[in-house]
Formats: structure tokens, sequence, C-alpha cells
């Protein structure tokens, strides 16, 4: 448990009112997210000053208030029905608490990071994992210095396993976060181009990954072995999955459909709702983790079963018209020719409306153009680009003299669009979370 004295004592914080023996539970730092009895946290960002919005939180039922020491406080929200604490800094805080939570705990701590699937191979651990024990898991993309530490805060005696999901743009930042949530079994789903613009170089992507071994503790690692920068690791308590090299757990004898999976895993059965060759690694990591908390075979295939994707994420969405697969969660070279591997299945019109991936820098021309080629190769009937980096896409598969679109921005494609898809044709839609691909589904979705 954490009580108001314990943050008092760990953050080397001011009370300025309330009283030190209330519990603290549920942590916010959103207002508009606010329940009564919640812990809020003021996040001072690149465009707000979460500090300032201290007296909408308690209006709306915050029981104690964490604010940076520099924020001006009304005097008339200073009694004994408030609990305000002031800190040098609330986001350390927050980590910082983080860790001492983390710390009361004696569970499995899954922590995983990677290029491309984060999202889902948490989603695919959690979903077998969750039917058998009581897990908190990260929600949505709360992956960053401020989200791992709100999902550790929210464990509870209650639960039995822990799963979080890391994220990292730069050096460090994954160091950090190891260290709050100490893993016993870190992840690495894959090292690819994502966040090349910051860090320079694959090798160096794989450097960065690598930090989450930094707070593991002699915890086991598992990595994808198909992966040409990830076989080349060594580390003493490994686990290894793989389709194409020998691992520890390979899938084979694969059949692989538009919108499912059927493999062996060793000497198990395995079929998944998803065609997507990359679900095919996710399920493989699941397995792994599965085994290592003794879960046996037969019970992890059957589990895999009822998996079911999350929102955004290869998402089939039928229409009167059209056939689409939601794919805006985000976007990168390699989950990108993943998706376009499994368009190149459907026995139907193919099309691609794809926006720009973001955070390439110097990277961005190059990884677009491959993009092209990847088109080309999987044969697929249309394309329709969207974005200034996606220009370079257009143009490879402009001079294949295959059907193709450009438009700057999402306005100008909407204006056209109706004119360019034809009755019964499925289009994958697949672009950087930034791009907002989201307004072409819902546009088409009417």
């Amino acid at each position: 448990m954490l009580f108001v004295k314990d943050i008092i004592d760990i953050c080397n914080g001011e009370l300025v009112c309330g009283n030190i023996d209330l519990e603290c539970i549920n942590f916010c730092t959103d207002t508009r997210k606010i329940n009564k009895g919640d812990i809020y946290v003021g996040i001072k960002g690149d465009n707000f000053n979460g500090n300032t919005f201290y007296s909408d939180a308690i209006d709306k039922g915050a029981s104690i208030c964490i604010l940076d020491n520099d924020t001006t406080i009304d005097k008339k929200y200073i009694n004994n029905k408030n609990t305000i604490i002031l800190v040098s800094d609330t986001i350390t805080c927050l980590q910082q608490l983080a860790k001492y939570k983390r710390d009361l705990y004696n569970i499995p701590v899954i922590a995983i990071t990677g290029s491309v699937g984060k999202t889902s191979v948490k989603d695919i651990i959690y979903s077998v994992l969750s039917k058998k024990f009581n897990v908190l898991c990260t929600k949505g993309n709360l992956n960053n210095h401020i989200g791992v530490p709100l999902t550790i805060l929210g464990l509870n005696d209650s639960h039995e396993i822990l799963i979080v999901e890391m994220g990292m743009n730069h050096f460090g930042e994954l160091h950090n976060l190891s260290n709050i949530a100490n893993p016993t079994i870190g992840i690495i789903t894959n090292i690819g181009t994502a966040h090349i613009g910051n860090l320079g170089s694959r090798e160096n992507i794989l450097k960065a990954k690598l930090e989450i071994l930094d707070g593991m503790k002699n915890g086991t690692l598992i990595i994808n072995n198909d992966n040409d920068m990830l076989k080349t690791v060594k580390y003493d308590n490994l686990i290894t999955v793989g389709i194409d090299n020998k691992s520890d757990y390979v899938a084979h004898e694969i059949e692989e459909k538009v919108f499912s999976s059927g493999f062996y895993v060793n000497d198990d059965y395995v079929e998944i709702p998803v065609g997507s060759r990359a679900f095919i690694y996710n399920a493989l990591f699941a397995f792994a983790v599965g085994r290592k908390l003794g879960l046996d075979g037969e019970t992890i295939s059957d589990l895999l079963h009822e998996f079911k994707l999350s929102p955004h994420r290869l998402e089939l969405i039928k229409t009167e018209k059209l056939n689409i697969i939601d794919d805006t969660y985000n976007a990168s070279l390699d989950s990108v020719k993943n998706s376009l591997e499994l368009l190149s299945k459907v026995d139907k019109r193919k099309v691609f409306i794809f926006g720009d991936i973001l955070e390439l820098d110097e990277y961005g021309e190059d990884i677009h153009t491959n993009v092209g080629k990847i088109f080309i190769e999987n044969n697929i009937d249309v394309l329709i680009a969207v974005g200034n980096l996606s220009k370079y896409t257009y143009d490879i598969v402009n001079n294949n003299d295959k059907e193709c679109y450009y438009f700057e921005n999402n306005d100008l494609l909407l204006e056209k669009i109706d004119k360019i898809l034809n009755k019964g044709d499925m289009v994958l839609i697949k672009g950087s979370h930034g791009m907002k691909l989201i307004d072409v589904v819902n546009y088409l979705k009417k």
C-alpha cells in the first residue's frame, strides 16, 4: 500500500494541506478522466501545464493533488478537505513512486519493446495469461516515461502478473523504464527502422533496445531469432522464437489464409484468427511466455485461438460497398511490408491507402521508396498515397505503370476517394498515427 506520508518521504515532498494517512490507489494525469478519490498528478508538457488544472481535479473529486513546487495555489483550496503535495518535479515523483510500488510485489513482470509489434505482442500475451491469472497490463499505448509508471501504480494485492509495454525514441529511455519496472521477463520483438532518425542506425536501435536488460536482474530475455540484428544477441538466460531459424519455439507447417493462420509450435497445433505472418511471431512470443509461466502447450494453443485483435490493427470492416482493413494504429517499414503481404492474398481488387511513416529524418526518402518496391512485389492493384514522404512511394509505383494517385493531405484525398474506389474493393489503410488516417476509415465506413 502507498500513503500520502510515503509520497512525502519518497519524493521529498511538502504537505501544503490535508491528511498524511490517506491511502493512494488510483493515479491520474488528465483532469478529463478524474474519478472521485483519484490522485491527480500535474504534468508540465510542451503545450500545457497540468499543474494549473489542480482546481478542476479537486472540483471533480480528486482526493489528493501532487504538483510542482512552483505552482501557485488559490487559498480557497488550502483546507482540511483537500490534500495537496508539492514536489520538485512531478514526473520524477511519479517514477519514484512507481519504483517503490513495484518493489512491494514479488510477481512476474513482463516488459515488451521492439521497433514493431509491441502493442500487438502485449495484447496477445495478455489474452493468453488473463484467462488463467489476474493480470495488470498497459492500457492502450501508455508506454512512455509517464505511461509505464502509471501502469505500475495500478498494482494491488490481487494482481499475479504485470505486463508493461515500453516505447523509446532515444538512448537512456529504456534504461530508466527498466530500472523502474525491474522486469523478470523481457521481450524484444524485432529491430527495424522505427526512430532511426533519432538513433542514426539499426545498430544503435539494437543498443537502445537492449537497455531493457538494465533493470532485469538475471531475468529471462525472449527475442525473435529470425531478426538479423537480434540473432546476434548473447545473454545467459535467453529464449528464442522463430520461423526460419532454429529456435526454442519454432512455427512450422504454416498454412496462411487471408484472415487466419494455422501452424505447429514445436509439437502443438495453433490457429489464430489473423492472417499476417507478423502475428505468427506474436503468437510465438505468447507461447514462450505461457510456457515460462507454467502453462502447457495445449492450453496455450486453445487460448491463442480465442485471441481478438485490438481496434485499428488489421481490423476488418465490411460496408455495403467496401471491405476495409483498418491498420491505422501506426506504421513502420516492417509493419507496412507485413500488411501488404496480407493484402496480396485477397481475391479482390486490392487498394492501398498509404500515409507517411514519420520520425525518419534523412531516411524518409529511402524508406518510402522501399514501400513502393514492396507494393509492386506484392502485385497490389491501386495505390493512393497521402502526405509529403509518400510522394516517393507514388513516384516508384507510377513509374511502373500501376494505377496510383497522390494527395498532399487527407482533405484532398476525401474529395476524390469515392470516384477512385469500386464496389467490392479490399482497401488497406495504413500510415503513422500522426497522419490521422482514421479520418479516412471513418469516412468510408459511413
